[in-house]
């Protein structure tokens, strides 16, 4: 180590582990060498290449090596990280799997995942924390081995639920968490004061990356699942049904005890399976700006009565 810090390289592309990489660069007891994430990609309507969210934290901490391949497991791109000597990694929502070689530093390769493992392994954890209806989530530091998410448990924090939170929200606050749990046991950890607990069987279970058809609204199912649903998929893939006046995106609703029959609209909103109502309150058309639900019916006034499209 380098007057008495272990060399660290950073690996993430995505918010969440924004706040930790403010954080590590600060930490006394780490040396913060490189950054690893996702390469610039077109975003927008406009097709403009956009860096990461980790990438431009890297930039604005004066970080020298920034790295950004497209796929890691390619040997250049891993002779690249190995090639900054790091003793330990740190990783938060990069998406790709890390190569065996990388998780063999001396320190190990520690990764922040926003849920209590063993539950909600994978890419999606958030959104099934909300789909699910849970009254908590969490964080989850743990040292990386070669499956997805199995590795075993160096900490965890806890976080209530109130049932009002949407996706980017909570990933705000877990953020922040998550930065706070790798301060807090970081030092420790490189101290060898920490053994990691593997994680129990019990309870496992996994997510998978969101497709645009997932956010399709079913109105056979309950209203307390579409309205989770409408808080769980922003902003991808987005809540939406199919009208005849094209696709209606939900951007904000609430649950009624009563409405009209599943897939039927009224003045105030969606028929759902278990005769509730999704009560909308903000809704996108197709090509055009969010709205309240008041103002769409004020211009497409023959939706009330009508039905989804199928």
């Amino acid at each position: 180590m380098t007057e008495g810090r272990a060399r660290t390289v950073f690996i993430g592309s995505g918010g969440f582990g924004r706040e930790t990489l403010w954080r590590l660069a600060d930490h006394p007891d780490v040396e913060l060498v490189g950054v690893v994430t996702a390469p610039p990609r077109p975003a927008g309507r406009g097709g403009r290449t956009a860096v990461t969210p980790i990438h431009e934290a890297a930039r604005h901490l004066d970080v020298r090596r920034i790295l950004t391949p497209a796929r890691l497991r390619e040997p250049a791109a891993l002779d690249e990280v190995l090639g900054l000597a790091p003793e330990l990694l740190v990783l938060a929502d990069y998406g790709q799997i890390v190569p065996a070689a990388l998780l063999e530093v001396p320190h190990g390769a520690l990764n922040l995942h926003p849920s209590l493992l063993p539950r909600y392994r994978g890419a999606t954890p958030i959104p099934a924390a909300i789909l699910a209806g849970d009254r908590e989530t969490g964080v989850t530091l743990m040292r990386m081995d070669a499956g997805l998410d199995t590795g075993p448990i160096v900490a965890q924090t806890r976080v209530p639920l109130t049932g009002d939170e949407s996706t980017p929200l909570l990933e705000e606050t877990l953020e922040v968490e998550a930065a706070a749990l790798l301060t807090r046991y970081l030092g420790p950890w490189l101290r060898g004061k920490i053994t990691a607990t593997p994680q129990p069987e019990d309870g496992a279970s996994m997510t998978r990356p969101l497709r645009r058809e997932d956010g399709r609204l079913d109105p056979a199912r309950s209203g307390a699942e579409l309205e989770r649903q409408v808080r769980a998929y922003q902003p991808w893939p987005g809540s939406f049904v199919d009208t005849d006046e094209g696709r209606l995106i939900v951007w904000r609703a609430e649950l009624e005890d009563e409405g009209p029959p599943p897939g039927v609209f009224d003045e105030g909103g969606l028929g759902t399976g278990d005769g509730s109502r999704l009560r909308l309150r903000e809704v996108q058309p197709a090509g055009r700006d969010r709205m309240s639900w008041d103002a769409y019916l004020r211009g497409r006034p023959a939706i009330v009565g009508s039905s989804i499209v199928r």
